[in-house]
């Protein structure tokens, strides 16, 4: 496999960092604990979500080159991510009651819409446009950024124990794969009471792909180990 070469990293606007510079203030370190070698460059790290509290401790203390995936409600304009957000994010997967999020949102939806603008996120698609995630993450791997995912099943809500992992990410590592690059793959999971995020040794996408072509197997396995990786 021929190995990517890393081209310019897109590195966060001023102004994004001095927002972040004053959330810091606010919001306590985080330690990032390796079970193997740290995060280098053009890697795929997954891991749970913990509501904001995990994309939060990356983007804040994580200090490497990172971009994350996200729903693409949260990613196309205010009104959308004012539905999105008191809908399915506070109401939904965080139990909030629904009249309660709305008037939240109120205030909470522009200074989140900021924050996303800042974070250059990757819209994740479940349509044609899917391509143009495709696209933009290839680019962000190639650039030597890390892809920050969190494929976790959070219907019931954000779990301490993940019950799975999404394969739709797997379906893009295999894209990946074949156009000859061999990402290495880092399981995290996100300890909040104790801000600590514990992130596992890293595995090959050709070692995965050897195992099985079965991405729903891939997916569950994924997942087992970030729950083990949540008991540590």
């Amino acid at each position: 496999m021929a190995k990517n070469k890393p081209q310019k990293v897109n590195k966060r606007k001023g102004w994004f960092e001095v927002v972040k510079k004053i959330m810091r203030l606010a919001i306590k370190p985080s330690k990032f604990e390796y079970l193997g070698e740290e995060v280098q460059e053009g890697a795929i790290i997954v891991s749970n979500h913990v509501g904001t509290s995990a994309p939060l401790a990356w983007e804040l203390y994580g200090n490497k080159p990172i971009r994350f995936w996200g729903a693409h409600e949260m990613n196309s304009g205010l009104i959308k991510m004012y539905k999105y957000q008191t809908r399915v994010f506070y109401h939904e997967k965080k139990h909030w009651n629904l009249h309660l999020a709305r008037l939240f949102c109120l205030i909470a939806s522009p200074l989140t819409n900021m924050f996303y603008k800042g974070l250059n996120l990757i819209s994740v698609y479940k349509d044609s446009r899917l391509a143009i995630t495709y696209k933009q993450s290839i680019e962000a791997i190639n650039q030597g950024q890390n892809l920050v995912i969190f494929p976790e099943d959070s219907t019931k809500g954000y779990l301490d124990e993940l019950e799975g992992f999404h394969k739709g990410f797997l379906s893009f590592a295999r894209v990946l794969y074949k156009k000859g690059i061999d990402a290495p793959v880092y399981v995290a999971y996100y300890k909040k009471a104790e801000r600590r995020y514990v992130i596992d040794k890293p595995v090959k996408l050709s070692e995965l792909f050897a195992e099985t072509s079965d991405l729903n197997v891939l997916a569950n396995k994924l997942c087992t180990r970030c729950n083990e990786l949540g008991k540590m």
